[in-house]
């Protein structure tokens, strides 16, 4: 009989206590901690999965085979692209996102995907019946995709481990439980345990796994921090509930780069890869209008071109309103602090709102320009000249500083017909330019609006 202890967890970043406390020595969190019943694994039960699993010993560097096949290809381009190229064999990944974003449907379309993979789709949230209602929906199909509904950890890795699989989807990870802990599914103790079973599992069978994890109301994973410690690969799905495009953005990736988007649109048939997102994120509108401006952002090395929409009024209150949707409010306010100090607008006595295409959200600081030339626009009630696109950060002083992979931000602007964009004054000479696009170049914020409204570069 195992013994039986009580300990308590920080339900933020899973540090354990012998005793209550009400603040985390670990990460400052105030009421967090929570008691669970936790037994001790045995010298019996604590081997039942290990010990099956094919032993290995230390190996020579220069000994180590690389695989053949170094990435597989899921079937889906906007996940492989986020990816790096694909899945990576024996990778744990994490698919975290807002309840109703589409996770079970990515997740699902991943696993039904005909490009040849046996892939295994572990439910504890649904019955087999309502997966074949999704798939027949999504109207794919693989027959080599197996649906297994299943809490229970060990049955399955035994299902994994008999089944061999090329990918595993566990859905979620906070409906399934481990008998090593007397806790309940979703605790930090079977979070924990439970992901650290599926890694080896991952590493020691080549399976490349997905488990999804649902997210708190702050926006982050729910379930201990050291989660995504564990986990390879951490992917964030966006986007809001209301409209039908999706972001997938890499938050994590230990096998290529981070911050890499994909775009996906929510229609009745599943979720459909966006290649062209500028398409997607400017409108077109029979007359120009004011307070409307297109900026040049990279998300990765993914450039896009995006719209970005400024109401500017009089402040009807003493305290005007400052709002912004999809931006950093912090930002936003800094900025218009610039306008009035280096431009010599009066914003102390006007409302801003701001608001970007699509419902997208956006930390590129490559956007300032964009979102000043909005604001200026809306402030005089005057539209931006037809063509015109921007790409440039803004600093304290008023200064225009190069925003990154400025060259791709200029070629995706001249690739849907822009005729001009303006930049910072201090981007080298000798650029790789495309032809079609004038580029205009500011040292200081106050030359903007000569840029924006004039037809004359000079």
């Amino acid at each position: 009989m195992a013994k039986v202890k009580k300990a308590y967890f920080c339900g933020n970043c899973g540090f354990e206590a012998p005793k209550w406390l009400g603040r985390c020595p670990s990460c400052g969190e105030w009421n967090s901690f929570t008691e669970e019943v936790i037994a001790k694994e045995s010298s019996s039960v604590a081997t039942t999965l290990a010990g099956e699993l094919p032993a290995h010993r230390p190996e020579r560097v220069k000994e180590i085979r690389k695989s053949e096949t170094r990435r597989i290809d899921t079937g889906n381009r906007e996940v492989n692209r986020v990816l790096g190229g694909g899945l990576v064999p024996g990778s744990l990944i994490l698919l975290g996102g807002e309840p109703g974003i589409g996770k079970s449907t990515l997740s699902l379309q991943i696993a039904l995907a005909d490009n040849g993979l046996k892939t295994l789709y572990v439910s504890g949230e649904e019955s087999a019946e309502q997966i074949k209602m999704r798939a027949d929906r999504l109207g794919i199909g693989n027959e080599e995709c197996l649906i297994y509904t299943e809490t229970l950890l060990e049955n399955i890795t035994t299902q994994i481990r008999e089944q061999r699989p090329d990918v595993v989807v566990i859905d979620s990870i906070q409906t399934i439980y481990t008998e090593l802990i007397d806790s309940s599914a979703g605790s930090v103790s079977q979070i924990r345990e439970c992901a650290a079973t599926l890694l080896k599992v991952a590493k020691r069978l080549g399976v490349s796994i997905f488990i999804i994890g649902h997210i708190t109301k702050d926006g982050t994973i729910a379930g201990p921090k050291i989660l995504e410690h564990i986990v390879d690969v951490v992917l964030q799905f966006e986007g809001d509930s209301n409209l039908s495009y999706r972001i997938l953005r890499g938050i994590k990736n230990r096998f290529g780069a981070t911050f890499e988007i994909g775009v996906f649109e929510m229609a009745e048939e599943g979720l459909k890869e966006v290649e062209n997102p500028s398409e997607i994120l400017m409108s077109h509108y029979d007359e120009p209008l004011s307070g409307i401006a297109v900026g040049a952002s990279v998300d990765g090395i993914r450039p896009y071109l995006i719209e970005v929409q400024a109401l500017v009024g009089s402040a009807a209150y003493g305290t005007p309103q400052r709002s912004a949707t999809g931006y950093d409010g912090r930002r936003m306010n800094m900025l218009l602090a610039v306008l009035e100090k280096r431009v010599g607008m009066k914003m102390f006595q006007k409302d801003v709102f701001l608001n970007f295409a699509g419902g997208f959200k956006i930390a590129d600081t490559g956007l300032d320009l964009a979102v000043v030339a909005a604001v200026i626009s809306s402030y005089y009630d005057r539209p931006i000249l037809d063509g015109v696109c921007c790409a440039a950060e803004i600093g304290l002083s008023g200064e225009v500083r190069p925003a990154p992979r400025s060259e791709q931000r200029i070629s995706e602007a001249a690739r849907h017909g822009f005729k001009r964009i303006i930049v910072s004054g201090f981007l080298p000479q000798k650029m790789k330019l495309p032809k079609g696009i004038e580029v205009v170049r500011i040292h200081r914020i106050d030359q903007l609006p000569r840029a924006l409204f004039s037809t004359d570069s000079e």
